[in-house]
């Protein structure tokens, strides 16, 4: 790849966007970070509003175009880089498994996590994005109980999106220790790339903090 395909990540540590940039790492795919400090809400600024009027992150521009939304940025970048193995091609017998699986995180855990966090009443069942909670998550929890990664014995971006987001519902005390989370969380974390990453943004935070004063 030449410069001009360099990803730009909008990232700020010890967020959403670190899975991101995990998924950066383990796709060995040529990057830079334009990093904000979201302590000192630099995403709401109106420079970066402009990229993501939600002032969310990730986001990623790539050869001009823009990427928003977690999800949309996995499935991107894991087609972008075939070679690298993080996504079943299209005709792949496992690639509906593999969108069903990301699409079920934007779709139905994180409503249902924000919801709990906020200690609010779900919506009636027949309304609910996700139904029920404990459903919702049984549903994502009984793909790993017999099987190391979602699609089986081969690891996706779905797993690198999935061991994040469920290493913070656990740190959080928003999804239970089930020896079965914690042993997936684990295969995902303890990766080099995951590793390589929390410790950038731990240095990152660290810096950001410092500049509150």
């Amino acid at each position: 790849m030449t410069d001009a395909d360099t990803i730009t990540l909008f990232h700020s540590p010890q967020s959403r966007s670190s899975g991101a940039l995990t998924l950066l790492e383990e796709l060995g795919a040529p990057n830079q970070l334009h990093v904000l400090n979201m302590k000192a809400g630099e995403q709401r600024r109106p420079e970066y509003l402009a990229i993501n009027p939600l002032g969310k992150v990730p986001a990623i521009l790539h050869r001009g175009e823009l990427v928003t939304e977690q999800v949309a940025i996995f499935i991107y970048l894991a087609d972008l880089f075939p070679a690298a193995g993080f996504a079943p091609v299209i005709g792949d017998t496992r690639r509906g498994a593999y969108l069903r699986w990301l699409i079920y995180y934007a779709s139905c855990y994180e409503p249902a996590l924000v919801d709990r966090a906020m200690q609010r009443e779900p919506a009636p069942h027949a309304t609910s994005p996700y139904g029920t909670f404990d459903t919702m998550l049984e549903t994502i929890v009984s793909q790993i109980r017999d099987q190391p990664y979602l699609l089986g014995d081969t690891i996706s971006a779905a797993d690198i999106l999935w061991g994040n987001a469920l290493n913070w519902g656990v740190m959080f005390k928003l999804v239970p220790e089930e020896k079965a989370v914690i042993d997936y969380v684990a295969r995902i974390v303890q990766r080099p790339a995951a590793i390589k990453v929390t410790s950038m943004d731990a240095e990152l935070a660290a810096e950001h903090q410092k500049a509150l004063g």
